[in-house]
C-alpha cells in the first residue's frame, strides 16, 4: 500500500465535531470504474531505473518533464527514473527544449522510440488528435503509457484505448489529470468519502481563464476542431467533470449543455490571413449524478481578468467545501453549525505532504504533476491499482459528448449509459 501521509491521509483537525453522515457515495475507492480491468503484467522489480521519453515538449511536455526531473528527490522509496528521450518533429527545436529541461537524448520519431529497450515509460503530451495513436502504438509495445488529458478527442478512440490497456501484455497506463494530485482537493474528497458535509446535494464547477479574450489573439491548435477536438469544453471542461467524479465518487447521467463561440475568426499564427474558429470559446451545463447531486458547470477561455480559476463548491447536508485553484493550498470547510474555516492545507499528514516542505510551507501548480509522476511509478512497481484510468477517461468523454450533443440540439437533456 502507498505511504497515506504522502497520497489519501486525512487530518483530524478539521471539523473535529462533525460526525459522520451518509454521502450517497459508493464505498472508498480510487474513482469510478466502468468495468473490471484484465490482470496488469508483473510488477517489475522497484530497484529498477525506468527509462522515459516524453512525446511533446511545449507546455505539457515542459511540466511532465519539470515532474520526471523531480520525482525521486521528493519520492525517494520509489524506481528510478532516467529522463532518456524528447520526442518533438522538430530536431532543431526538440534539441533546445531536451537540453533545457535535462533529457538524455531527441528523437523525431515516435514510432522508433517505441521500439527502443531503453525506453520502458512513453508519457504522451502531444495536441490531443494525436493521443490516441501514440497510446495505441505504446501499449501494443508493452510500454506503461501515461496519457495527458483528455484521454482522446472523441468516445470511439477512448473505447479503442481502454480496451488496448486490458489486453494482455500491455504496460500499466493512467490518465494525467494532475488537479487529482492538489492535497487541498484530495483532502476535500477524503472529508466528502468521511460524510464530514453530509448528503452531498449541490456542485457547482467552474473554471475561468482569460487568455482568448482578446478578440486578436492568433489561432492556435486548439482553437481548431480537427486536432482539439472540442474548445474550452474538452481543455477545461474535462477537468471539471473528472474532479465532479473524484470527488463524489458518482457518476453523470444525465447533462444539458450550451456551447458558444464568441470569436469566429482569428489571425492566423503568421498574421498574414485570417482563419475560422470552429470550437467553443465557453460553455455551460447541468449535470446530473446517480447520487443525486445536481452540479453546474461554466467554463471559458474569455472571462477577462481571470487566469487560471478552477473554483469547486460542494453543497451537503450539513456542511460545504470552497476551493479556488488560485489559492490552491486553502480548502474552505464550513461545518454544521455554519462557521466556516478556511484550512492551510500543508500538515503532514494532508493528502500528498509527508514527501514535500514542513508544515506551513506551500506547494505551487508544477508540484501536482511531480505526485502524478510518483503514483504512477507505485502502480508500476505494486501493480495497485491506477487513478485516474483510461476507464475514467471514457467516462469523462462521454459526459463531454453529451454537453456537445445537448448544445448542438437547443439544450435538450441527454441521458448518458449507466
Amino acid at each position: 500500500m502507498p505511504d497515506r501521509s504522502r497520497t489519501g491521509a486525512t487530518t483530524a483537525t478539521v471539523d473535529r465535531a462533525a460526525s459522520p453522515q451518509p454521502t450517497g457515495a459508493p464505498a472508498p475507492s480510487a474513482a469510478p470504474q466502468s468495468s473490471a480491468a484484465a490482470e496488469p503484467p508483473a510488477a517489475p522489480d522497484p530497484s529498477a531505473t525506468l527509462g522515459v521519453a516524453v512525446v511533446g515538449y511545449s507546455f505539457m511536455g515542459q511540466a511532465h518533464s519539470n515532474a520526471w526531473r523531480n520525482v525521486n528527490a521528493f519520492y525517494d522509496d520509489l524506481p528510478q527514473v532516467r529522463m532518456q528521450t524528447l520526442v518533438g518533429r522538430d530536431r532543431a527545436r526538440v534539441g533546445a527544449a531536451a537540453e533545457q529541461l535535462g533529457w538524455a537524448d531527441v528523437a523525431t520519431d515516435w514510432r522508433e522510440v517505441l521500439q527502443r529497450d531503453d525506453v520502458d515509460i512513453v508519457d504522451v503530451c502531444t495536441p490531443g488528435h494525436l493521443h490516441a495513436e501514440v497510446a495505441l502504438a505504446a501499449l501494443a509495445a508493452g510500454k506503461h503509457v501515461l496519457v495527458e488529458k483528455p484521454l482522446a478527442n472523441s468516445v470511439a478512440d477512448c473505447e479503442r484505448l481502454v480496451e488496448a490497456s486490458r489486453a494482455p501484455g500491455a504496460g500499466r497506463s493512467m490518465l494525467g489529470h494532475n488537479y487529482r494530485r492538489v492535497p487541498a482537493l484530495a483532502l476535500a474528497r477524503d472529508l466528502i468519502e468521511q460524510g464530514r458535509v453530509g448528503q452531498v446535494r449541490q456542485v457547482r464547477l467552474s473554471y475561468l481563464q482569460d487568455w482568448l479574450a482578446d478578440d486578436q489573439a492568433p489561432m492556435s491548435w486548439r482553437l481548431r476542431k480537427d486536432t482539439a477536438g472540442t474548445g474550452v469544453l474538452g481543455d477545461l471542461g474535462s477537468h471539471a467533470v473528472d474532479q465532479l467524479r473524484f470527488l463524489l465518487g458518482t457518476e453523470v447521467t444525465r447533462a444539458t449543455g450550451q456551447l458558444r463561440t464568441f470569436v469566429p475568426e482569428r489571425p492566423s499564427a503568421d498574421g498574414d490571413h485570417r482563419e475560422q474558429v470552429d470550437v467553443d470559446d465557453a460553455a455551460w451545463a447541468t449535470l446530473h449524478t446517480s447520487s443525486g447531486a445536481v452540479a453546474s458547470l461554466e467554463v471559458s477561455r474569455m472571462a477577462t481578468g481571470r487566469k487560471n480559476a478552477l473554483q469547486i463548491e460542494v453543497y451537503g447536508s450539513t456542511g460545504s467545501l470552497r476551493f479556488d485553484l488560485e489559492r490552491l493550498n486553502e480548502l474552505v470547510v464550513t461545518g454544521a453549525n455554519g462557521g466556516a474555516e478556511t484550512v492551510l492545507v500543508t500538515e503532514p499528514e494532508h493528502p500528498y505532504l509527508g514527501a514535500w516542505w514542513p508544515a506551513g510551507h506551500v506547494l505551487g501548480w508544477d508540484s501536482t504533476f511531480t505526485s502524478q509522476a510518483a503514483d504512477f511509478l507505485r502502480a508500476i512497481a505494486t501493480g495497485e491499482q491506477i487513478h485516474p484510468s483510461f476507464a475514467d477517461g471514457l467516462a469523462v468523454q462521454r459526459v463531454l459528448e453529451a454537453i456537445e450533443t445537448s448544445s448542438g440540439r437547443g439544450g435538450i437533456p441527454v441521458d448518458l449509459p449507466a
